[in-house]
């Protein structure tokens, strides 16, 4: 095991996914995430609120496969998944009581688990004792070894490093990257994705759960694994986390010295003019976002100050027409390409990065 991760989590698995309560919350992010990028993976969905319904119809993703959601981990087995992933990401990160069960039965019957919360799986008799070769336990919240301050060295490699920031928390930062990482490949040229959070780190199989290391060796975190990436990349993409203007955060900033990026991609919610979770807190007009986190970057002269190339909006729940007009609206409001790269794709924002297509 490299770095807290199981060798064969980047290879095909035949994936079933604790959701219960995941689709009708907004706590179902990971879940609703391996379905987006692991789905054909996908082989059981446990959820007893949507037992019986198709997991395509509930997920609202065309490219979801049409397996029935069940509602008992009994019923997935039957389904031979070799992973239970842990799709809910619930409030403080706590294992919910009424999961143990199931997660016990689950790799006592020889099924491995996948747990991006804070609860560590392994801190369980039960479970601990059930490991065995080719079932384990990948508790991705643990915090890498051998970690070092930050040095700044990523801003000696040679690739390009880009970075997604945000206006606010859970508003798709790991999806852009995903995307652009997705669109990246397509175009013939190396590129990497380092996921800095438990979901991009299930879809990837690679990075670290940022806010499961200390805050003075959290640069340093990043750095390791940007250099990591590096050595098989022309452009990286790193995963963001949190947001500058949310004081509930404190990822950015070394997510920004870690990665030492050559450019940076805001994302925002469409029509999101505060908090989510906080509402008395208003934000600031896109364009005086993205000035900000530019001087952030240069940190007064320190460093070399790094361009905003583009704003990747999040229309989710907006009409075509609608969502469109958010874009349009971002780019006139900030001068510069905008898009939504699930619904409209990444051409214009990564053209401007690597260069257009020949």
């Amino acid at each position: 095991m490299s770095n807290l991760i199981p060798d064969s989590v980047s290879q095909p698995q035949r994936l079933a996914i604790l959701q219960h309560g995941g689709f009708s919350s907004r706590y179902g992010k990971t879940g609703q995430s391996l379905i987006r990028y692991r789905g054909a993976e996908v082989v059981a969905v446990i959820d007893r609120e949507f037992a019986g319904q198709s997991l395509r119809a509930v997920s609202r993703l065309s490219q979801a496969p049409d397996i029935p959601i069940v509602g008992t981990l009994a019923e997935a087995l039957a389904a031979q998944p070799t992973v239970l992933a842990i799709g809910i990401s619930p409030s403080g990160g706590i294992v919910r009581e009424e999961w143990w069960p199931e997660l016990r039965a689950a790799i006592q019957a020889g099924v491995s688990l996948w747990n991006g919360c804070h609860t560590q799986l392994l801190s369980d008799p039960a479970i601990a004792a059930a490991v065995r070769p080719g079932v384990y336990v990948w508790d991705m919240r643990r915090e890498p070894a051998g970690l070092k301050p930050g040095t700044a060295a990523a801003a000696q490699l040679p690739c390009k490093r880009v970075l997604f920031i945000g206006t606010d928390m859970n508003i798709g930062k790991m999806t852009a990257a995903l995307e652009f990482d997705r669109d990246t490949r397509a175009r013939g040229i190396r590129s990497a994705f380092v996921g800095t959070g438990q979901t991009g780190m299930m879809i990837a199989g690679n990075g670290m759960c940022l806010d499961a290391v200390r805050v003075d060796y959290a640069s340093g975190a990043v750095e390791q694994e940007v250099v990591k990436a590096a050595a098989h990349a022309d452009v990286v993409w790193v995963e963001g986390q949190g947001s500058m203007l949310n004081p509930s955060s404190t990822a950015t900033l070394p997510l920004m010295r870690g990665t030492q990026p050559t450019h940076l991609i805001v994302v925002a919610k469409a029509n999101l003019d505060h908090l989510q979770a906080l509402p008395h807190i208003k934000l600031p007009p896109l364009k005086d976002v993205v000035t900000f986190y530019e001087q952030v970057s240069a940190a007064g002269g320190t460093f070399p100050r790094v361009p905003v190339v583009g704003i990747a909006l999040n229309t989710w729940g907006l009409d075509e027409t609608a969502a469109r007009a958010a874009v349009a609206k971002a780019a006139r409001d900030t001068g510069l390409p905008a898009t939504d790269a699930v619904r409209f794709g990444t051409k214009d924002l990564l053209d401007a990065i690597v260069g257009p297509q020949p």
